[in-house]
């Protein structure tokens, strides 16, 4: 199946940064303090223990520290690892050792499998002021659209990439790549091995000589990621783990050892931090959410060692919820985290024409199309829900 293959590639070109929401009247929802059980501690603890042996274990010299508390890591490169960027304001080079929110990254995921990232009219719709506060900053950066207060001419100049619902749900393709444009990939023959995937995303313009573009073109959606680099490669992670069960990376150059820091296409923009986005990929799959493969990672049929097993990534999913006072903290119920909830009138999704994975999730979720809201209070959800649904 390749209807993502290449077609997404313009989607994520763009670069586009979700826009803050603040959603007012909800603020309340999170002022009493967050208590975590003795349970939730040991989740926490043994997500971290485990992390750092994964890290070790898989990440070629790069070492996981304890950070301040149960939430907190440092990852470390090698001291011989040559650092390329510098910071344009500073000079100053990148270091070699970046602190991550265990905590954050848990729970933060965990959400963004259950959603869609695609941006759509309904999302817009369901927004409160949503053309006017929203939809116009995605428009040629908001010139000449005037807040949109002409919402025929906004709607028409997002037509050819906005669609009324999402294309795609999670769970949707069984298994991903996700291809990046390093100059790793000129050293490998991953060729074949990508081909054989149920969809590839590709990303910030890559070459397509012999290659037909027949598919949509999407904006995307952002969610908050702390303080990690979100480049366009993010993003199409991103994606690619809202609708698949299994993601793989290729063409990232995460290897400490690789000395080689180059891009078989396009330069690196300013801003990107090439350390520090490697150093986030390998807690990706020290997560359990992606697999990595690379120069000095070509076995495909290679096992991440130490990766969390699914009951100990619930565990430490609830108790991070809970310490960070997220929306539905702790609730079985995957629609606690709505802080929007719009309902819409339309025709039956025929679920049925999906892979069984994609069924069971439309059921767990009960037909509804969950949207990340960027900084809302508590991580929260836009969810939108057919009227037929509506509760008793």
């Amino acid at each position: 199946m390749r209807i993502l293959q290449l077609g997404l590639a313009i989607a994520l070109t763009s670069g586009l940064g979700a826009t803050l929401i603040y959603i007012a009247g909800v603020s309340n929802l999170f002022d009493e303090k967050s208590s975590i059980s003795d349970e939730d501690l040991s989740a926490l603890l043994a997500l971290q223990s485990g992390f750092k042996k994964c890290v070790s274990a898989n990440g070629l010299g790069l070492q996981a520290l304890d950070g301040r508390d149960y939430c907190q890591v440092t990852i470390q490169f090698p001291d011989d690892t040559i650092p390329k960027w510098r910071d344009p304001k500073s000079g100053e080079l990148e270091g070699l050792s970046f602190n991550f929110n265990l905590c954050e990254a848990v729970a933060t995921w965990e959400r963004v499998r259950n959603s869609t990232t695609i941006l759509t009219r309904e999302f817009i719709n369901a927004l409160p002021n949503g053309w006017e506060e929203y939809a116009w900053r995605r428009i040629n950066k908001g010139n000449l659209l005037n807040h949109c207060e002409n919402r025929t001419l906004c709607m028409e100049k997002l037509a050819l990439v906005l669609p009324e619902t999402p294309p795609f749900v999670p769970r949707q393709f069984r298994r991903c790549a996700v291809v990046g444009n390093s100059g790793d990939l000129l050293k490998t023959k991953f060729g074949k091995e990508i081909d054989a995937y149920d969809a590839v995303v590709r990303e910030n313009g890559a070459p397509v000589q012999e290659v037909p573009i027949r598919n949509p073109v999407y904006l995307m959606l952002g969610t908050s990621f702390g303080s990690a680099a979100k480049g366009t490669g993010l993003k199409a992670l991103e994606f690619a783990l809202s609708v698949c069960e299994s993601v793989d990376m290729y063409g990232f150059t995460v290897d400490p050892g690789y000395k080689e820091w180059t891009r078989y296409f396009s330069e690196s923009r300013q801003g990107h931090t090439p350390l520090h986005g490697r150093a986030y990929y390998q807690m990706m799959e020290c997560l359990g959410l992606v697999k990595i493969h690379s120069p000095m990672r070509t076995d495909p049929n290679r096992v991440v060692k130490w990766a969390p097993s699914r009951s100990t990534l619930t565990a430490a999913r609830i108790a991070s919820e809970k310490q960070l006072r997220m929306a539905g903290a702790g609730s079985r119920d995957p629609l606690g985290a709505c802080l929007i909830t719009q309902w819409r009138e339309g025709k039956t999704k025929k679920i049925f024409s999906l892979r069984k994975a994609a069924m069971e999730h439309q059921k767990y979720v009960k037909g509804t199309t969950m949207y990340p809201m960027e900084h809302s209070p508590g991580h929260g959800m836009l969810c939108t829900r057919d009227i037929w649904n509506v509760p008793d």
